[in-house]
């Protein structure tokens, strides 16, 4: 594939969008992420849901003006070009068919979070992936927030952890999945997998997801939809417990998100466990189920 990958997009349709182009395409941004440049792009769009189809237009036009990218028709003539996708869709629901499209073309695949809006298919697209040996990855940036990352490197023998951020809910995405998955991703991020149940505590302007992990530690994700609207979580020791803030620091959470996916580009190794993903959209699932009947719901 060569040391410069040429790097398509499908979905133009949310502010990673233009935020990834930019760390690619652009050598003089102070953070900016070397390997490969976003060349191609396929627009996509849901047209049942406002918070994709009114950003397309805009997005579109910002790739073409400022970096020159150019708009195909379809998902395969942008899959024919590259060496690697970006699959930004902001639509979880429509992952699972445009990857399905993707994967005839056997190219490495970031998949924006979130990787799907159900579990099922977040099985089906993992299987895909193995069956054809295509590397894939997800995740939100907030896995790789500064204060986070830092915070982590120094904690020992790690007991629980109780994450929160805004949560808020929106037509046509199910439940907790839209902007839940970035608190809840900074939990499993700090915890890992092995949550074996959830119990959500829901009312107007709170959630509280309380998961029980298979050793016994329980983490918490607390959602606002009134007041804080910051990310962070606290980290919980045998001897201390440290908070780590969403976002302190100074680079980005979008270029250390890069960093990782283009050594997945470049290796074909993926940065992240896919049973993690996985359970992450479980978990969510599990909650929104917990939320609705108001009892504590299995994983597995």
């Amino acid at each position: 594939m060569g040391n410069q990958l040429k790097i398509g997009m499908v979905g133009l349709d949310t502010s990673h969008c233009a935020a990834f182009t930019e760390l690619l395409n652009d050598p003089e941004h102070p953070y900016h992420v070397p390997g490969g440049n976003v060349v191609i792009a396929f627009p996509g769009g849901s047209p049942d849901f406002d918070l994709s189809y009114s950003r397309i237009e805009g997005i579109t036009e910002k790739l073409k003006g400022e970096f020159q990218v150019k708009i195909k028709d379809s998902i395969e003539e942008v899959c024919e070009i590259s060496d690697a996708i970006l699959l930004t869709s902001v639509d979880g629901r429509v992952h699972l068919e445009q990857f399905k499209r993707i994967a005839e073309f056997k190219k490495p695949v970031f998949i924006d979070k979130p990787f799907t809006v159900d579990y099922e298919e977040a099985v089906r697209i993992r299987d895909i992936a193995h069956d054809m040996d295509i590397p894939i990855m997800s995740t939100s940036s907030l896995r790789y927030a500064e204060g986070l990352q830092n915070n982590l490197k120094s904690s020992k023998n790690i007991i629980g952890a109780d994450s929160y951020g805004p949560m808020n809910i929106v037509e046509k995405q199910p439940g907790l999945f839209w902007y839940g998955i970035h608190s809840v991703e900074m939990l499993f991020t700090i915890l890992g997998k092995g949550c074996i149940s959830v119990e959500t505590v829901t009312n107007e302007d709170y959630d509280l997801l309380v998961g029980e992990w298979d050793d016994g530690r329980i983490g918490t994700v607390r959602g606002n939809r009134k007041g804080n609207n910051q990310f962070g979580a606290l980290i919980h020791m045998e001897s201390s417990t440290v908070f780590a803030e969403g976002q302190s620091g100074t680079k980005p959470h979008y270029a250390s998100l890069l960093e990782q996916v283009m050594i997945m580009f470049k290796t074909g190794e993926p940065r992240i466990d896919i049973e993690e993903t996985i359970e992450i959209i479980r978990f969510i699932e599990a909650a929104n189920e917990s939320r609705t009947t108001g009892k504590k719901v299995k994983l597995r």
